[in-house]
């Protein structure tokens, strides 16, 4: 009961015990003990107010401050989860990109320096970082410019770049080049495979083709028509056809059929392929057969070949993505040539008379500047590279970083941009977002705890009721049974079980089932025993007595009469075997065992993380879900520790 001080008391004055005695001789004493009797009763209303058990403990539990916070705090992870792959692509499960692999947390892939944005003559980028050039010959970084596990920050550009005038730059995946106004080749980043400079050691490498020397005494800076990079490759195509290029020949197998190529009209770089067009424009030179050898204008053609497509056109530009290439050709229209995945938006529908100027692509994506000063973007819709604004007006430029674009005008002022920002929690070592693993992993750990949870509560409260209402040889056969599952040793079952699945021939969805299944029927034991022990103790009660009298079925007695008084010490122990079922899914896929890859778990983003690379270099990647997963499991204990202490006051009492 609780003390109600706020409610109105009586303002009658007590009488004296004299008066009370002149009162009962001439008056009479059972009306005076009437009205005693109803003052006290309207005192006591005053005073003291009826609250439900419901409301009392909603009121103690209300009163923890620490359980309320663990307990909003796990609500909200819980929404989080849910609702969160909601709005997310169901194939991002799967998703990957080689060029955004190890990126830290940041937003920072579009954030185009603000001495740049009014000066724009050049954005350029082959990964995580971005290298701008402006009118004036300076040079910027931005993005993720860390590369790895190598210490070096490519915002660290050499002095003498600085002091230069720069006319081009170019970008590869860990490397980046620019050439001053005397044609002087410069580079800065990893040079470890050749991607910049001259040494004996490069000299000595069968594996390197190393940057022409002609390239470090100075070029004509006018006669240059493209500089690009690749994964660990550089080129300079010279305005009458000749080619330099250089680098990591591991990197591209086709490197060799473009050394000393002078003949070449346009070249790009595959994420496995050097492609170029040469001086007819008939053709995509490779110097391999078959590959992109078919044309077509959508990509759900089958393609044709290059004569048939063609029929006296002639290839004016051409853009690379890592699986694909985009042909300009000379009236204005475009061709497709290589593979496309399913998420991949097919080319836009021009206006009639409308025809593309120019082309620019990223990793996965093309973004293309029509006549009418349309930009449009398409390809790959994953990081929102296709997200082109459809109201940008004097547009003259277009830019692509990996996953990014860029519209300037004629002025050099930057009009828009749109693509990937960046990684909230940065990406694993696949270039997976972690944030979105999170989001798609803990409702992956979570499902299966809850599954697991309400399979064994099933088992448990069956075999605990029966054992314990019915007692006798019924009660001593079922405790021998829970005794053999209890002696079963839990990880060392799962893990052998699990090693056994991985020879079978099993789906993902399948085996995530017997794990769920795996974690149910094991872990039982323990709700049973409490049910049991509950039911000895409540089978004496007068209201069970009575209902056996009344001849009340057994089944009725136990789950409509005796459950319903003891469900809040089952609810307490569900509660804290939810927070113990995440832990085990858990545990089982860092070791391997568990949800199988790409699919998400909290568990099996750690066990990504078990080496000391990415422990050292790489923390976001275990920082992260380890923080989710062991917030939400504390949380969890908290609310079912606080939930055993205010439906049961011994259990406090006795702490």
């Amino acid at each position: 009961m609780n003390k109600n001080n706020s409610e109105k008391k009586s303002h009658t004055t007590p009488a004296s015990p004299f008066m009370r005695a002149v009162r009962r001789l001439f008056f009479g004493g059972s009306r005076e003990l009437a009205d005693e009797i109803e003052a006290r009763m309207q005192d006591a209303n005053s005073v003291e107010e009826i609250i439900s058990p419901g409301r009392q403990i909603f009121n103690n539990f209300m009163e923890r401050k620490l359980a309320v916070f663990a307990f909003c705090l796990v609500t909200a992870i819980f929404l989080f989860v849910i609702i969160g792959p909601k709005f997310m692509p169901t194939y991002y499960d799967s998703y990957t990109e080689v060029t955004q692999q190890n990126i830290p947390p940041n937003l920072s892939m579009m954030s185009v320096p603000k001495e740049l944005r009014n000066d724009i003559k050049m954005i350029d980028s082959f990964g995580s970082f971005t290298v701008g050039l402006s009118n004036s010959g300076k040079v910027y970084v931005w993005g993720a410019t860390g590369l790895g596990t190598t210490g070096m920050d490519m915002k660290n550009i050499p002095q003498e770049v600085l002091d230069a005038r720069i006319e081009f730059v170019g970008v590869g995946i860990d490397h980046a080049i620019a050439i001053d106004s005397e044609g002087k080749v410069h580079g800065w980043g990893n040079d470890r495979l050749g991607q910049y400079g001259r040494s004996e050691k490069m000299d000595m490498n069968p594996n390197i083709t190393m940057m022409p020397e002609v390239l470090e005494r100075g070029i004509d800076v006018s006669k240059i028509k493209k500089v690009t990079c690749g994964y660990q490759c550089s080129a300079i195509l010279m305005e009458n056809g000749k080619l330099y290029i250089w680098g990591n020949r591991h990197a591209y197998s086709n490197l060799d059929s473009f050394i000393g190529k002078d003949d070449l009209f346009d070249i790009d770089f595959n994420l496995n392929y050097i492609v170029g067009v040469d001086r007819e424009g008939k053709s995509v030179f490779t110097g391999q057969r078959g590959l992109f050898s078919k044309f077509r204008e959508s990509i759900k053609d089958k393609g044709d070949s290059p004569r048939d497509f063609l029929k006296g056109r002639k290839i004016v530009q051409i853009a690379a993505t890592n699986s694909n290439v985009c042909l300009k050709l000379s009236d204005g229209s475009l061709a497709l040539a290589g593979d496309f995945g399913s998420r991949d938006e097919d080319l836009p529908v021009l206006n009639e008379g409308e025809v593309f100027e120019k082309v620019v692509s990223g990793s996965h994506h093309y973004t293309g500047l029509t006549s009418e000063g349309r930009v449009l973007s398409w390809g790959d819709v994953t990081l929102g590279q296709t997200k082109a604004p459809s109201r940008v007006k004097g547009v003259s430029e277009i830019f692509a970083g990996s996953a990014q674009s860029y519209a300037v005008d004629e002025n050099g002022k930057l009009l828009a941009k749109w693509g990937n920002r960046g990684y909230l929690f940065g990406t694993d070592m696949y270039g997976a977002d972690v944030y979105k693993r999170i989001i798609r992993g803990g409702f992956m750990t979570m499902t299966i705890g809850a599954v697991a949870v309400v399979i064994s509560s099933i088992i448990g409260v069956i075999i605990g009721s029966i054992s314990g209402y019915f007692g006798g040889r019924t009660d001593m056969v079922l405790m021998r049974v829970m005794e053999i599952f209890s002696a079963i040793p839990f990880l060392p079952f799962a893990l052998t079980l699990s090693a056994i699945m991985s020879q079978m021939t099993l789906s993902s969805n399948m085996r995530i089932f017997i794990i769920m299944f795996i974690l149910g029927v094991l872990s039982w034991t323990g709700l049973a025993r409490l049910v049991r022990g509950q039911m000895l103790l409540t089978r004496e009660s007068e209201y069970v007595l009575a209902a056996q009298a009344m001849g009340v079925k057994s089944s009725k007695i136990v789950f409509r009469h005796i459950l319903p008084n003891i469900f809040s010490v089952i609810l307490v122990t569900l509660t804290l075997d939810f927070a113990t079922c995440l832990l085990i899914e858990s545990t089982l896929s860092y070791l391997g065992f568990g949800v199988p890859y790409p699919q998400p778990s909290w568990g099996n983003m750690l066990y990504g993380c078990n080496n000391s690379t990415i422990i050292k270099n790489f923390w976001w990647q275990w920082v992260f879900p380890s923080l989710f997963l062991g917030i939400t499991t504390i949380s969890i204990n908290i609310v079912g520790d606080t939930l055993r202490d205010v439906m049961d006051p011994k259990s406090s009492l006795e702490k």
